[in-house]
Order: structure tokens, then C-alpha cells, then sequence
């Protein structure tokens, strides 16, 4: 898609969001053939898309994704996050995840730049939507990092993802849900274990991916499909979202 064509398409709210209720797949621990009823696939942005499924492109867009920390600091060292002391800020759940500095205008457009080529590239592989990973990383910045910066930068990707011809969702984040930042559907992990669902339908209604994991136990997976079954895209997966035949592999949906 042209970007002109791209830009008219958003502009009209012609890109169509996933499927509301569809099955969906979650396989950022690499691809594989979805089972025949699965309409919605996620896979990272090296990967390509799953035919005949509404595929959404993984971007890990504030902070860095694991294996790329040097060619961020050869490229773009001044906007990886460090504290006072030059330290850098790293994830502490996973810790080959460094933040990316979003504290500036200047460096928000420079990051900007980055992630829209990499949306440019998943619509021309034939993803229809994209998930940029990590829009709550100022909760894990030790206050370098402010929402408002977070909220700010999201608005630069919603609109070049558009550009783009992508649809584009919130990823976690309740908390941001009806900020007004132009999203057009929710990617929830973990929202029943939290209980945080609500603060998704809220503003997206119907418009909402959940994913729970194994490791917090089935309670959650159940009650969520308890109360929401048919009328929302649930899954319950391994957290390493390993390939089907990996060990450790879990797949389900209600």
C-alpha cells in the first residue's frame, strides 16, 4: 500500500481491526502452522505472516528486543535509558531489554522513525495490525521515565502505523486505556489474573486480545472464560510461547 493510499485508508477508518472473538494465536517463541480454526495470529516483525489469518505484527518499541542491544548502541547509543550515574536501565523481568529513552520530543521522533520503518516493513510482508511491546515501561524506568512521556510517544506510533495501513493495539497499560491515544483494539496479558479486563472493555468493548499463562495456575483462564467466552478472544498460553512441539507447549482458547 502507497503511503498517500495508507494515510487516506486511516483517515477513513477503513482498516479493519482483528476479528472481534476470534481465535487467536499468540507465537512470538517462533511461528508454526495455526490449527484450522484460528483466525488471528501474532508473530514478531522477523517472522512473516500466517496466511489466511488477520496477522498482527509484534514491534517491541520502548525498549530494546533481545539480541538487538548492539546494533542500538551503534546506531543510536543516546537513546538507550541510563540513570544518573551512565548506568543502563534494563528491564528488571528481562534483562536483556534495555528501556529506550522517550523523554525528549527530539528523541521520541528519532525512535518514531525507527519503529515506522519497521511498521512499513510488516505491512509490506502483509500484516494487516501491529502490538508495540512495552508501553508501561516507565513503571520499570526507577522514575527516569513519566507516563505523559509514554502517552506521547504512543500517539507518534498510532500515527505512523496508520500510514503505514495498519491497525494498531494497546498493549497492557490499563491504566492508559480512554487516554485518547488513538488505539484501535487492546492486547491484554494477564487482565484476569489482575483483574484489569474492565478497564479494556471499557474503552474498546469487544476489541480486546486476553492472554493468560500457565504459570499463574487455570483460575484466571477459567473465571475469564467464565465471564467473557464468545464474546472476546481469550487464550491461555505457556509464557515462553514456545512452537507447537516444544516442550512446555500450551495453546488453548474458549
Amino acid at each position: 500500500m502507497s503511503p498517500f493510499l495508507a494515510a487516506l485508508t486511516a483517515l477513513l477508518g477503513l482498516l479493519a481491526s482483528p476479528p472481534v472473538a476470534g481465535v487467536t494465536d499468540y507465537q512470538l517463541g517462533g511461528a508454526y502452522a495455526p490449527e484450522a480454526n484460528v483466525q488471528v495470529v501474532t508473530r514478531d516483525r522477523t517472522e512473516k505472516p500466517a496466511e489466511g489469518t488477520y496477522s498482527i505484527c509484534y514491534v517491541n518499541a520502548f525498549q530494546t528486543q533481545p539480541g538487538s542491544y548492539a546494533w542500538w548502541k551503534a546506531h543510536h547509543p543516546d537513546l538507550l535509558l541510563r540513570n544518573a550515574s551512565g548506568t543502563l536501565v534494563r528491564d528488571p523481568g528481562w534483562p536483556d531489554e534495555v528501556l529506550l529513552d522517550i523523554r525528549t520530543p527530539a528523541k521520541r521522533a528519532t525512535l518514531a522513525t525507527v519503529a515506522g520503518a519497521w511498521f512499513v516493513k510488516c505491512a509490506a510482508d502483509g500484516f494487516q495490525g501491529t502490538e508495540p511491546d512495552n508501553l508501561d515501561s516507565w513503571t520499570r524506568s526507577r522514575g527516569l521515565l513519566r507516563e505523559s512521556h509514554a502517552v506521547a510517544f504512543a500517539k507518534l506510533l498510532v500515527r505512523d502505523a496508520h500510514r503505514a495501513g495498519l491497525t494498531i493495539a494497546q498493549k497492557n497499560a490499563p491504566e492508559l486505556s480512554g487516554k485518547g491515544i488513538g488505539f484501535d483494539f487492546a492486547v491484554a496479558e494477564e487482565c484476569e489474573v489482575y483483574r484489569e479486563c474492565g478497564a479494556y472493555t471499557t474503552t474498546y468493548g469487544r476489541r480486546v486480545i486476553e492472554i493468560e499463562y500457565t504459570d499463574n495456575g487455570r483460575a484466571a483462564y477459567r473465571r475469564a472464560c467464565a465471564a467473557r467466552s464468545g464474546t472476546h478472544s481469550i487464550m491461555l498460553r505457556d509464557r515462553d510461547v514456545v512452537p507447537r512441539g516444544a516442550a512446555g507447549y500450551v495453546f488453548q482458547t474458549c
